[in-house]
């Protein structure tokens, strides 16, 4: 698989990332097994991107990347995130303490099993908490040996910038897809200007770029029964939207969740979207978007098809946690 520089900074990983989330009952329930046989799918495809975060499944989701990849662990790059640290009343709590930071970043190298985490993001911004010293103490983690490169999560372009600031920042990881588009605003300018790479998490609009989901009915151990764009009215006027990729599709002989990635994929080579499954046929649908060429004429009937904001609704219940 191509490898590529995320970041100015000398990380290399694989073109596609394997985003770990849903392995940890996020989208229905867990299997631990499938699951695992997808992680070691992964690595025989040439996946050598892993992203976790200490929020999934309670540590779960931590416990199993790190040990299905234990015997991998000089060949891939294992990235995880610290910042949310639960709910409360239906809203994310944040919190980008300094102490915070340490203490998570030492409970994950252990559930990892691991010397050193790769890449470790701040997972939401604390707005109560300045930039400076949530990052200022990443950077003593770096320091320390226990962290090797740092990212951020969902952060604004001027947030990012007084991240920078304070320690290099290799990696933004924040949503982008054709189904939602507004990084492409301000934030990606700033990111190549700062050297700073771009992992684009649900690439495929939570799976509803794939064109599988047709009905608003997810179950209700399904986050997405939440979701406020595939809800109602707005599910019905975003689905409009996802019919506009088949015939393209069609004449690329490939589905349209694989020309959703291929899009993401040609926007440069900063870039590394981490689509994520638990199950292989996913994965290996997923890898193949690789193979998908786009022209020029491909790419400008995709923006004319799905510009920026044409997505309808909100991408939260609760938009609070999202630095702005």
């Amino acid at each position: 698989m191509e490898q590529r520089h995320l970041g100015s900074q000398g990380l290399v990983v694989s073109a596609l990332g394997l985003g770990c989330m849903s392995m940890s009952g996020s989208y229905g329930g867990a299997d631990d097994d499938e699951s695992a046989a997808t992680l070691r799918r992964a690595f025989d495809l040439g996946v050598t991107f892993f992203d976790t975060a200490n929020a999934y499944g309670l540590g779960h989701n931590e416990r199993l990347v790190g040990q299905v990849l234990a015997e991998h662990r000089d060949a891939v790059v294992l990235a995880t995130k610290f910042g949310i640290a639960g709910r409360k009343d239906g809203r994310m709590l944040v919190d980008g303490r300094p102490e915070y930071a340490r203490q998570c970043c030492d409970e994950s190298l252990q559930r990892l099993g691991v010397d050193s985490i790769d890449l470790y993001y701040l997972h939401r911004v604390d707005k109560t908490v300045p930039i400076e010293d949530t990052v200022g103490a990443m950077a003593g983690l770096v320091a320390a040996g226990k962290v090797r490169y740092l990212g951020l999560s969902e952060a604004s372009a001027s947030t990012i910038r007084r991240a920078h600031e304070v320690h290099p920042i290799t990696a933004l990881q924040s949503e982008w897809s054709l189904f939602n588009r507004d990084p492409e605003r301000t934030v990606l300018p700033t990111l190549r200007e700062l050297g700073i790479g771009f992992v684009p998490f649900s690439p495929l609009g939570r799976g509803f770029l794939t064109g599988d989901v047709t009905t608003p009915d997810f179950g209700a151990d399904d986050m997405r029964r939440n979701n406020p764009r595939l809800q109602g009215d707005n599910f019905t006027r975003n689905l409009e939207l996802v019919g506009r990729l088949h015939d393209l599709a069609a004449a690329k002989g490939c589905t349209p969740g694989q020309l959703a990635l291929a899009w993401l994929v040609d926007r440069g080579d900063d870039v590394v979207p981490i689509p994520g499954t638990k199950r292989r046929r996913y994965l290996e649908e997923n890898v193949a978007a690789l193979d998908v060429d786009l022209t020029s004429a491909d790419v400008a009937l995709l923006d004319e098809l799905l510009p920026v904001g044409s997505a309808v609704g909100p991408r939260y219940e609760d938009m609070s946690h999202i630095d702005s």
